[in-house]
């Protein structure tokens, strides 16, 4: 008797959703169980984007539709390789896609990353994101702030601490994180790069909105606008990157608009220590660089001192590593050949594939990772044609939950899901706001598992 392909799909972020959305679309009758660590899904979009971007957050409604979907069933509050391992897996599904994304800062290896008053952007974004795996206060004394890296993430963090509490008490931010933000005593902050305005990752409208506070004053020098013949050229060839150095050419000229909290963003300052006394940040330490002709840079042996008290290391993040699975510790991803995992002498691990950020490593937008996925799915759907998956004992829906509960894991669901994001709204409802985010994992699964036990 004929079945659905049974597939798992490990990570409930815009990886793994777009995934099962690909597989619910070839015309294979599939039927995908989508693991998540967390109690709520969305990943990125729920932990990762900052609560003053509801616009990006507006991808969750497009997700929403996928989850809707009676092929696809969310299983939260599992954490896969603990709770659950991946041959105990196996017994129930044909392949298992991993999409676990990343959530860790990569290292940044310069002195004084151990200083106090030293941070990983990523632990400030779960923090003020209200993840419940990170702190729910924060040392916010610094007047002066220096944060490392001309990407996104370091933007966020950047405009979150030039911006004032009240502007972001209007987004879901919990009551922790608006009282800390409260405290902020931060009145400049300093994002610095290593190349040029053309080498910036920025995106533009991530950088133009910047200016939108009337808290923030965005500064940029004249002399860091500074392009050679491969920035030109990465200029006419990405609409985008002409966009963002536009942009940053108009704050360079542009008179001051007197807004009371600084934002000032430098090009060709590459960080080569962070400065200490009595063990606390006083200040970083920068080395000046020149365009290569290439569109790479070359130190001048030029040193600047700037004065803050807290670094922020916006140099992008790292994959967790998933027990059974093997990862490449240098490129911090799963091993893969584009989709199948891979072993470490490249022989192909039958059933289990990778796609998104643990896959090909943090780089590209969301909307990067549909194509990434398709790639995936193609390869797993070919193999499953060819007939190469081996077929699990227990392919039943219900062997799988029957599984669950005899393990005692309180998982939780889509369904459980809705509960959730009403109490949310509801407490939102009360100040004027749309939502506020609940923070505490056991009250989150209280309100997923409605009138059952969050044991």
């Amino acid at each position: 008797m004929s079945r659905p392909l049974r597939v798992a799909v490990i990570g409930a972020g815009p990886a793994g959703i777009y995934a099962s959305d690909i597989l619910m679309k070839s015309g294979q009758e599939v039927s995908i169980d989508l693991y998540e660590r967390m109690p709520a899904p969305f990943g990125l979009i729920r932990y990762g984007v900052a609560p003053d971007h509801p616009r990006i957050k507006g991808i969750v409604n497009s997700l929403h539709r996928v989850l809707d979907r009676d092929e696809l069933r969310l299983l939260g509050n599992i954490e896969i390789g603990k709770d659950v391992s991946i041959d105990e897996l196996r017994q129930f599904y044909d392949a298992i896609i991993f999409s676990t994304g990343a959530t860790q800062d990569r290292d940044l290896e310069i002195p004084g990353v151990d200083l106090d008053g030293s941070f990983g952007a990523a632990d400030f974004v779960g923090f003020y994101d209200g993840n419940p795996n990170f702190k729910r206060t924060w040392d916010l004394s610094a007047q002066s702030v220096a944060v490392i890296g001309v990407g996104n993430v370091g933007l966020d963090v950047a405009r979150i601490l030039a911006k004032t509490a009240d502007e972001l008490h209007v987004t879901e931010i919990p009551d922790n994180v608006y009282s800390t933000l409260k405290s902020n005593a931060a009145t400049e902050v300093h994002i610095f790069g290593r190349r040029g305005p053309a080498q910036a990752k920025f995106t533009p409208l991530e950088l133009k909105e910047l200016d939108h506070s009337p808290n923030i004053e965005v500064i940029v020098d004249p002399e860091d606008i500074d392009y050679d013949e491969a920035s030109i050229e990465a200029r006419r060839e990405a609409k985008s990157v002409d966009l963002v150095c536009q942009t940053l050419e108009g704050y360079a000229m542009r008179e001051p608009k007197g807004a009371p909290h600084k934002l000032f963003i430098h090009f060709f300052e590459s960080p080569v220590e962070i400065l200490g006394e009595d063990g606390r940040v006083v200040g970083l330490k920068t080395e000046r660089m020149e365009l290569d002709g290439n569109g790479g840079v070359r130190g001048t042996g030029n040193f600047t001192e700037w004065s803050v008290q807290s670094v922020y290391r916006a140099v992008g993040y790292k994959s967790d590593e998933m027990p059974e699975v093997p990862f490449d510790a240098a490129k911090n991803v799963i091993r893969n050949d584009g989709g199948h995992v891979i072993n470490h002498d490249g022989s192909i691990v039958p059933g289990l594939y990778a796609t998104g950020w643990v896959k090909r490593g943090p780089v590209g937008l969301i909307g990067n990772t549909k194509s990434d996925a398709k790639e995936t799915t193609d390869m797993l759907l070919a193999d499953y044609a060819a007939g190469t998956l081996t077929a699990p004992s227990s392919p039943a829906p219900e062997a799988v939950t029957e599984f669950l509960d005899s393990r005692g894991i309180a998982f939780t669901t889509w369904n459980g899901w809705y509960q959730l994001d009403a109490a949310e709204k509801a407490l939102g409802e009360v100040e004027g706001r749309e939502r506020k985010k609940i923070v505490e994992w056991d009250e989150m699964v209280k309100h997923s598992r409605g009138d059952l036990s969050a044991d």
